[in-house]
């Protein structure tokens, strides 16, 4: 028996697309965590895989290379590669952020030139925000992209940039006006191949999520051509980051709602399994508890992650919204992949086991995407 009821966006043609998403994560993911944990990236190409089947750019128009779908197929994708153990692609960085900047914010030439690319997976995409003096507040970057002719000349460092290590498309959060603070920031697209003055640093070694190549970047004196310049425009950036992040939390609350379900099925599955004392774990009176208030947790989170999803299928998912179901979701994670581990004892802290990745995984969903606390500042200024 399920733990939630079925979601209230789905519908048939999502039921066969799921059954698709579901193949392919079990075929592709499921195998490889051990080796991509300790290669720390996963295989570069997984991306033309998934670019094969149709898998990338979910919900970008078919006329830009896209899947021509919603965020409900993204929605799917994440939950499948949640059942599948998987936290170490980072498609969800890929297609349901950085392909959504150039889709939204880019002009029809630069639609027409990445789109197509990020749909196949001939380009892997990243953005790179966080530099390593600055986390949230993205008023006050450091790096900028000064115009001198008919390039942007680059110069600066970030850190914590999920894909860093293979993207080949990187949105460049920087200042085009040093002088100003939110007008002064724009959105430069690198495009790393030939890029001199580009550098990758090292993937860095993070205390879970240790497929996912998270990286360095460092950019000397970078020469961008101007026609880079995310919508043509400077000074555009810092709306064009506000605009996006309603649908970055939605992503990251959609991925803890779908961790939190396996890891509570899995424990469910083992306390039945196991015996101590002469019967079931699960038998104990701890054990149902524990095991009665997670299952709601996931209820309740669920009810409140579909209501945000069929918001922001209808264009009407607010910034404050966002917050909230992104700082609720992911608080709530932490703390039933917490006792769920628990429940199964020593092998709990086992990594054989996959409730020990869940939950190393869950802690840095309170940090990225804007840390919880910035969730309730975000939410504080609407009271």
């Amino acid at each position: 028996m399920p733990l939630t009821q079925r979601s209230s966006w789905l519908d048939k043609d999502l039921d066969s697309f799921r059954e698709l998403a579901h193949a392919f994560c079990q075929k592709e993911l499921a195998p490889n965590h051990e080796r991509w944990s300790q290669a720390k990236q996963v295989d570069r190409e997984l991306w033309r895989k998934a670019g094969e089947v149709g898998l990338l750019c979910l919900s970008i128009p078919e006329e830009y290379g896209g899947g021509g779908g919603t965020f409900a197929h993204e929605a799917i994708l994440l939950e499948e590669e949640a059942k599948a153990g998987d936290d170490a692609w980072g498609n969800a960085v890929h297609s349901g952020i950085v392909a959504h900047y150039v889709n939204s914010c880019g002009t029809e030439e630069q639609k027409h030139r990445w789109l197509p690319r990020l749909a196949s997976g001939e380009l892997v995409g990243a953005i790179a925000m966080t530099e390593p003096g600055t986390g949230s507040d993205l008023q006050n970057v450091k790096t900028k992209a000064i115009r001198d002719g008919d390039h942007y000349v680059l110069n600066g460092a970030k850190t914590f940039i999920t894909n860093g290590a293979q993207a080949e498309l990187i949105i460049v959060v920087a200042k085009t006006n040093p002088e100003e603070t939110a007008k002064g920031v724009s959105l430069v697209v690198l495009e790393t191949e030939g890029a001199d003055g580009f550098r990758r640093g090292r993937i860095l070694d993070k205390v879970g999520m240790k497929g996912q190549d998270t990286a360095e970047l460092f950019f000397d004196d970078v020469r961008v051509p101007v026609e880079n310049l995310l919508g043509g425009e400077e000074g555009l950036g810092f709306i064009q980051l506000m605009q996006q992040l309603p649908q970055e939390r939605l992503i990251i609350a959609v991925s803890a709602v779908a961790a939190m379900e396996a890891a509570v099925e899995q424990t469910i599955a083992y306390t039945k399994e196991r015996t101590a004392f002469g019967r079931e774990i699960f038998k104990f009176q701890n054990t149902k508890f524990t095991l009665a208030e997670c299952a709601t947790e996931v209820a309740v989170c669920k009810a409140f992650l579909d209501q945000c999803v069929e918001r922001h299928l209808k264009g009407e998912l607010d910034v404050t919204g966002a917050a909230m179901v992104k700082w609720w979701t992911t608080d709530r994670l932490s703390r039933v992949a917490d006792e769920c581990l628990q429940l199964f004892g020593g092998y709990g802290y086992m990594t054989e086991y996959p409730i020990s990745r869940a939950w190393t995984s869950a802690r840095v969903q309170r940090i990225f995407g804007g840390t919880n606390e910035i969730m309730k500042e975000i939410i504080s200024r609407t009271l």
